[in-house]
């Protein structure tokens, strides 16, 4: 029973992380249509500007806030200077240039940090863990917690954040109302780099910092957006939960650790067949 218990607390504090980028992935969706697939290298990229300033004798929590800082300002930048220009470009040349920022991302990231795997320290006193839990695992759900709390009230009673939702949900009316939609979609990319960096900070003291430290974890979080809903945020943050257990479950119970990402890909197709609005997610009927 103590190692059921350990491994449902553990998925749980996994998919904190996977709650992140879920909710990341959706708001970029929402805001173009499109998946960014340099979600992870974006928030990997963060964590390594968050190690350097570890490293140079910042504070902790300084080092995190200036990390999240340039990640939101990265994020808007990049809508503005590349995803701006491939506004009305075919589906798979938008797939291209994603594609193409993630391994430049992730070569500039070898090219500056080098690909040696290096240890992320954790800011949560050791006293912090259980039984169940470490003191980063319990540490992370926390701020994951916080983080999604912090966002949904930023987005549900700010005027800001209420244009933003507008803009991505309806831009043509929002344009009639004077929301200057462009600025709320890049600001909207700004936000969710600052959610993957939050993610892979949390990520890196665990599955340690390298160029491609993002790779899995972004799979589930796609994983999480499809199972809660591709175009709702909120469900994809649950979904991000229900892939941690389920995948720390499976891991332990039925294929072993070594398959445990093949639960994000069974996930996938599973939802996509069966149900690929998701969980949560509305199912958009557009008459021809």
């Amino acid at each position: 029973m103590d190692t059921f218990l350990h491994q449902l607390l553990s998925g749980l504090a996994n998919g904190g992380i996977y709650a992140s980028i879920g909710l990341a992935l959706v708001m970029i969706f929402q805001a173009t249509h499109h998946i960014n697939f340099a979600q992870g290298e974006q928030a990997m990229f963060s964590a390594y500007i968050a190690l350097t300033l570890i490293q140079a004798g910042v504070p902790y929590w300084a080092a995190f806030l200036i990390a999240l800082a340039f990640a939101f300002i990265a994020g808007v930048a990049i809508e503005r200077v590349v995803v701006r220009q491939f506004d009305n470009a075919p589906v798979l040349a938008v797939v291209v240039v994603f594609l193409g920022m993630l391994f430049i991302i992730n070569s500039l990231a070898g090219w500056l940090f080098t690909y040696n795997v290096q240890a992320f320290p954790s800011p949560f006193p050791v006293g912090l863990g259980s039984k169940f839990l470490s003191a980063h695992e319990i540490g992370m759900i926390g701020v994951t917690l916080v983080t999604l709390a912090v966002v949904y009230a930023f987005f549900r009673f700010t005027p800001l954040g209420l244009a933003m939702r507008a803009a991505a949900q309806n831009p043509e009316a929002s344009r009639l109302v004077g929301i200057r939609v462009g600025w709320m979609l890049a600001l909207g990319w700004g936000l969710a780099g600052a959610i993957g960096a939050v993610a892979a900070i949390m990520a890196a003291p665990i599955v340690y910092i390298e160029p491609n430290m993002m790779a899995g974890i972004l799979l589930y979080g796609f994983a999480a957006a499809l199972l809660g809903g591709i175009n709702n945020p909120w469900g994809a943050a649950v979904g991000g939960f229900i892939v941690g257990v389920a995948e720390n479950l499976a891991g332990a119970y039925v294929v072993g650790t070594e398959l445990k990402l093949s639960v994000a890909l069974v996930i996938i197709i599973v939802v996509l067949v069966t149900k690929p609005a998701g969980l949560f997610g509305r199912t958009v009927v557009t008459r021809v």
